[in-house]
């Protein structure tokens, strides 16, 4: 209404249907959603019978905790004890062992001379909530005093129809031992949010905007315990979405990520700017010098992925062909007839062109 009160329509519905229409203090919105919840309750009895219902779950986690904790850099402990419990995400599916995200983000402490103590990767491809649950139960991992842990699970959920409702349950458990994995202190747990599977070739091929949706709300529930715990959170998924767009960031049974979509994670991890790793993913310069070239031409492209250099000539024929494994090559053009050339890099489905003039 005009004085920027709710209009409410809840009488005859088992959801109440909001419209704001002005913006209203924190506490009066608090005020709101606490109704909504008491209304939950006296529709479906004991709390436990609320996150029993699917439907009255999926309203408590988009909209009575909206506010969950942004993502802020790793606060890291030196020297570092890091447990990692997920899935195939954790475990790096199609690709090798040290170019998963716990081990490049072990890699990348090292380098800011973090000392790694311990970095135990407790993850399996397949397991679903419950499947980890099982997996912990019978372990002590309170007597290893890790002081860095992780979760990031619900993929398999996801894929499996598991109910929303089941997942809150058994997500909050899991939470909570990874919590007292810690030691208690929260401040050394993170959550790393459910990649968007759905924007990959075999994502394209299950129905995808059905499961984009169950995606999104699979990750409003491990944002809400992260906000109630006051845990940081890492949402992975935008930067999982340009799996379409950018090939390369997706492995080669293409589903998971690859290496260098593990690497944009971990830089989130480190900066917590989500803005500025979406930058980085934007088409990239190349830049050569020198240009007209009479001998060497150094290349340079900001990607850390295995590369085809090709020069072609003005019929579009290659001429020379060469791996560019680094961010830097030297090429070496001086058996060339002056004339118009083309540089082009080419790597897992995309390509960036340039023109050079040889003299």
């Amino acid at each position: 209404s005009a004085d920027g009160t709710w209009s409410k329509t809840w009488e005859s519905m088992s959801m109440p249907i909001l419209i704001v229409r002005k913006p209203c203090s924190n506490a009066r919105l608090f005020a709101f959603w606490m109704v909504c919840f008491i209304r939950l309750q006296l529709k479906y009895g004991t709390f436990d019978s609320v996150v029993k219902n699917d439907f009255a779950v999926k309203f408590l986690v988009l909209f009575l905790f909206p506010f969950y904790l942004l993502s802020q850099p790793l606060d890291v402990p030196n020297p570092l004890r890091f447990l990692a419990l997920g899935d195939s995400y954790t475990i790096g599916q199609s690709v090798s062992y040290e170019n998963n995200w716990p081990s490049q983000l072990a890699d990348s402490l090292r380098q800011r001379d973090i000392v790694l103590d311990t970095l135990t990767n407790f993850a399996t491809t397949g397991w679903q909530t419950n499947d980890l649950l099982k997996a912990v139960s019978n372990l002590q991992f309170e007597k290893y005093h890790y002081n860095l842990v992780s979760l990031l699970i619900g993929g398999n959920n996801v894929y499996r129809t598991t109910p929303v409702s089941q997942y809150l349950v058994e997500y909050k458990q899991l939470l909570d031992s990874a919590i007292r994995y810690a030691g208690g202190d929260t401040s050394h747990v993170f959550v790393v949010s459910i990649p968007d599977f759905s924007q990959t070739p075999f994502g394209q091929t299950k129905h995808p905007k059905a499961l984009g949706k169950s995606i999104q709300d699979f990750n409003a529930v491990n944002k809400l315990f992260a906000e109630k715990y006051n845990i940081r959170y890492f949402d992975i998924t935008p930067i999982s979405a340009f799996g379409l767009f950018k090939p390369y960031l997706i492995a080669g049974d293409d589903l998971h990520p690859s290496e260098a979509q593990y690497s944009e994670w971990v830089k989130l991890l480190l900066t917590g700017s989500l803005q500025e790793v979406l930058r980085d993913l934007e088409t990239k310069p190349m830049i050569l010098y020198s240009n007209p070239v009479m001998d060497k031409l150094t290349i340079k492209y900001p990607l850390k992925l295995a590369k085809t250099v090709e020069v072609l000539d003005c019929l579009g024929r290659i001429i020379h062909q060469q791996q560019m494994h680094g961010e830097e090559i030297d090429l070496y053009l001086k058996d060339l007839d002056q004339g118009f050339y083309i540089i082009r890099i080419r790597y897992k489905g995309e390509q960036i062109s340039k023109r050079i003039i040889k003299q």
